[in-house]
């Protein structure tokens, strides 16, 4: 796929003020600091694009980039250990899961986990909640230009071990880099074929 146009449309603070549009949407989703937006910018090629921030929980609302003018790249909230309130966590995760649960127009979800870490409590319990709720998701593995080849294999084969305690088969993954577009071509082939299944 060649992204030929990317563009912000819109923010919201709850699912029903997002666009009315029917076209497909594709969020992303993961722990606070997994480099969400910079792997957002990579993958269209607009480096502000989305906001980055060195300072965890920037994304407070849900975000619309509209694709070639066909689909939505929706950035959501991250989860976990923003430095914000108590409060304001319960309105994050509200936020999150109205959205996962509530939006017609997701497609697909994608949950970003850090590669150079070993598998998180936290992804591991939003992933078991996804597959109870029937949530199609794809992982997506960042910051992989910080490891050797043989380190990122090694730590892909300790989460599918962990994932596969309770998964019957490993979901979908593709290992990503914002900083040498690591996976681009993957990753965005991937939702072409996807819109294409449903057209």
């Amino acid at each position: 796929m060649i992204i030929k146009t990317a563009e912000f449309i819109t923010s919201s603070s709850d699912y029903k003020q997002c666009p009315s549009e029917e076209h497909l949407e594709y969020a992303f989703i993961g722990r606070s600091n997994v480099g969400k937006s910079s792997l957002i910018n990579m993958l269209t090629q607009h480096k502000k694009l989305a906001k980055i921030s060195s300072a965890p929980g920037k994304t407070q609302l849900i975000n619309h980039f509209l694709i070639n003018e066909n689909w939505y790249l929706v950035d959501l909230p991250g989860y976990g250990y923003a430095k914000v309130s108590k409060n304001k966590r319960e309105k994050f995760s509200k936020l999150n899961k109205d959205y996962i649960l509530k939006r017609e127009q997701l497609m697909l979800l994608f949950v970003l986990i850090d590669i150079r870490l070993e598998p998180q409590k936290i992804d591991l319990e939003f992933m078991e909640w996804l597959g109870e709720k029937r949530i199609p998701f794809t992982m997506l593995f960042t910051k992989a230009d910080k490891l050797s080849s043989s380190k990122i294999n090694k730590n892909k084969i300790a989460y599918q071990k962990k994932m596969l305690e309770r998964w019957e088969i490993m979901p979908p993954y593709f290992v990503t880099s914002a900083v040498d577009k690591r996976g681009r071509e993957e990753v965005l082939n991937y939702i072409d074929q996807l819109n294409e299944a449903k057209e």
